[in-house]
């Protein structure tokens, strides 16, 4: 798994994968077709890296519109629709509608064998098949070893979104037993997992800490549980220290960051030996870290915008996709095939900066300050843009409400001394802000005319 690779080795069996990807593009996928022709673009000629650096970029605004223009699936699909097996979507889009994604079944394999490649990274045991006869007929047993496999249990809704999905069902087909932790309540959900030994968790890093704060209030000894693993993804956060460790100490168990994206596919991961940071799984992506709204692509150490390719999933596929998500390319300690490595995964989304007052940050970075109160059970920030210059605040929701007053002078001070601006932080009522099983929404902006958004 590990070894030194070169880039231009790396960088030829990625065109090659891409070419069988266009290949299947024209004449049937019309989204392509129109965007290819209209940059005066033939597919198959990208055979180098400056080749490929000139196809168009696709971003998410393209394809809402296609989907508005096309309904309901749009018109990003190189085959036939009855093909399409499976319907995924996003949790929306800035026209307030979410992007609906088809696959079909090669598109399925392709993103399961993504998650396979994770499992194995992060170092997740399975138990591998080995094929038997009985009488004529070929079937599959599992082989037992001496080191057990993962007990995988995923604490999520089970809604349209991609995310764990995939991971659920590559768990299973590598041999992990999985339980499904859709229609639980938290408390369920804990029992649950403590019942059946459950030593993998899968689930967002807002939920892993929300079972931290259940599990504390009702004596629940997470540390005792068997839980050796919390995979996180869906949202940032995974590799935020403070939440990280919180959720460590908790279960007594390593976290693994994960990311992807439900138009593109199950991206990148945290390996075992090297915490911290990402990698991008460059057999099945091409990645390039890119400075936002420009093609410059950033050097060692340079935050931009991670733009993708996916190699496998030629029936709805994304060139060149232009996520928003900012990333920082690093050098990791230990190597994983020459793959790019994003020290500290995804950092923020280009457009979730705040501007406030001459200031410039994102969400992430007062995350990474709060999170290291114990004290906060959750928290808000509020941009408020409705008067003449904008305004921020932070809303803290303080697990003892008699220590709300001396939270937010700790929380005030924290922020002026790492992020070198005075901002007014508040406490509300225990129980006031709202709790995330999937992706949290904690940024929240007023309008000028005083609407939310």
């Amino acid at each position: 798994m590990t070894g030194p690779v070169d880039r231009p080795t790396v960088r030829r069996r990625q065109l090659r994968k891409l070419r069988a990807v266009l290949a299947a593009v024209p004449p049937g996928n019309r989204f392509y077709a129109h965007k290819f022709a209209a940059a005066g673009f033939v597919p198959l000629s990208v055979r180098t890296w400056d080749d490929y650096r000139r196809l168009p970029f696709t971003t998410k605004a393209d394809l809402a519109a296609d989907q508005l223009e096309h309904p309901p699936y749009g018109s990003n699909h190189s085959a036939t629709i009855r093909a399409y097996t499976r319907l995924h979507q996003t949790s929306g889009t800035s026209t307030g509608q979410p992007l609906r994604w088809l696959d079909t079944e090669a598109n399925w394999r392709w993103l399961m064998a993504c998650w396979r490649r994770t499992f194995r990274m992060m170092g997740l045991k399975s138990v591998p098949l080995a094929p038997r006869v009985v009488g004529k007929k070929p079937l599959a047993e599992r082989v037992e070893h001496s080191n057990a496999r993962e007990l995988a249990f995923f604490a999520f809704s089970y809604g349209p979104f991609l995310g764990f999905w995939t991971a659920f069902e590559a768990a299973a087909a590598v041999g992990m037993l999985t339980f499904p932790g859709g229609g639980m309540t938290s408390t369920a959900r804990l029992k649950f997992l403590l019942d059946h030994k459950a030593t993998a968790l899968f689930c967002t890093p807002t939920y892993a800490l929300h079972l931290c704060d259940v599990a504390a209030a009702e004596n629940i000894d997470l540390s005792a549980s068997d839980v050796r693993a919390v995979v996180v993804a869906g949202e940032p956060g995974g590799n935020i220290p403070a939440a990280r460790q919180k959720i460590e100490q908790a279960f007594g168990a390593r976290v693994f960051d994960h990311y992807g994206l439900t138009e593109v596919g199950p991206v990148a991961c945290e390996s075992a030996d090297n915490p911290g940071g990402l990698f991008v799984l460059e057999n099945h992506f091409i990645p390039e870290v890119l400075e936002p709204g420009t093609d410059r692509e950033v050097g060692i150490g340079e935050v931009g915008e991670l733009v993708l390719s996916n190699l496998g999933r030629a029936d709805s596929p994304v060139i060149r996709y232009r996520t928003g998500d900012l990333v920082k390319v690093g050098v990791p300690a230990h190597p994983v095939n020459g793959w790019l490595y994003l020290d500290g995964g995804v950092i923020g989304r280009a457009d979730d900066m705040i501007h406030v007052r001459g200031n410039n940050l994102y969400p992430s970075a007062i995350e990474a300050v709060v999170r290291r109160f114990p004290a906060v059970a959750e928290f808000r920030i509020v941009v408020d843009q409705s008067g003449p210059l904008a305004d921020l605040r932070i809303e803290v929701e303080p697990a003892d409400a008699a220590a709300g007053h001396h939270l937010c002078e700790a929380i005030g001070r924290a922020v002026r001394d790492d992020l070198l601006f005075r901002t007014e932080v508040i406490a509300v009522p225990p129980g006031t802000l709202p709790r995330f099983e999937m992706k949290a929404r904690r940024l929240v902006r007023v309008a000028r005319d005083g609407s939310d958004k």
